[in-house]
């Protein structure tokens, strides 16, 4: 099903910026309850490479960090065609989302090949000791990555790969003007699942109407648009490649700003009892 308008899905630029360029410009900041990192921050002096991957960099753009938000690590990948791995996951216990932003790939699943293209999105369950995903790019191909640490639920389901992707799930719009809107990968009522990664649309002036305050953390990539967004107590300028992380409980809100639709790609930790101990 085609999405009622054109959809593009923002990456990290890499490269160097002009080198006479304002360094505290792009407004990035690092407070108690948000960081807010802008996509020119993300160029080649901030990539790594990853163990087990070839042809392949990444910006690792979130990891836990103690006392501020804990549950996930979020990466921007880039792999060369022929690049990849042939296990993605190096953690038995850790479950991941793929959301591809361009080129093309394939992920297999004990012999099972899914293609892959710009949209298409992708549940990692725990692999456990016996099974493994592996990655392979056929052209230069990028994507986000959100990995976490599974946590089960004792006599309660496993939750299983799902391949699937932008165009093909439903926006669940949240108000009767059709102008903020949800795209859910995973059914929000099914408890094997511990964390949602959603889309998150707004159409040309579409807000949310409060300050969200919430237990849940977020890593939020703007994929396209344009918005002003609430951080605290701070209005932020956003646009696509931009990223805020947030803590549990830092007042958000968001107006869409410009002729297109504001996107972003949305992680959050939900579903269990929170741990009674640090």
């Amino acid at each position: 099903m085609p999405l009622p308008f054109p959809a593009s899905y923002a990456f990290p630029p890499g490269g160097m910026p002009a080198w006479d360029a304002d360094p505290a410009a792009n407004g990035a900041a690092f407070t108690t309850a948000y960081a807010f990192i802008p996509a020119t921050t993300m160029r080649d002096i901030t990539a790594s490479l990853l163990p087990g991957w070839t042809h392949t960099r990444a910006w690792i753009i979130a990891r836990p960090l103690s006392g501020f938000a804990e549950t996930f690590a979020q990466y921007a990948v880039a792999v060369k065609t022929g690049g990849g791995a042939l296990t993605i996951e190096p953690d038995d216990t850790a479950e991941g989302a793929i959301l591809v932003a361009d080129g093309a790939g394939v992920l297999c699943d004990s012999g099972t090949d899914y293609p892959l293209t710009p949209g298409s999105y992708v549940y990692l369950p725990p692999a456990g000791s016996a099974r493994s995903f592996s990655l392979s790019a056929t052209q230069d191909m990028k994507f986000h990555w959100i990995r976490r640490r599974y946590v089960p639920v004792h006599g309660g389901a496993v939750p299983t790969l799902i391949v699937t992707s932008d165009a093909a799930t439903p926006i669940l719009w949240m108000n009767a003007l059709q102008n903020w809107g949800t795209t859910r990968f995973v059914d929000p009522t099914d408890l094997a699942h511990d964390m949602h990664v959603n889309i998150v649309t707004f159409k040309p002036g579409g807000r949310i109407p409060f300050a969200e305050t919430h237990v849940m953390e977020h890593g939020l990539y703007v994929l396209q648009g344009t918005a002003r967004y609430l951080l605290n107590t701070t209005w932020h300028d956003v646009g696509p490649g931009d990223f805020i992380w947030l803590r549990a409980f830092c007042p958000q809100a968001c107006i869409a700003t410009g002729a297109q639709p504001f996107r972003y790609l949305l992680y959050k930790d939900v579903n269990r009892h929170p741990a009674l101990t640090l």
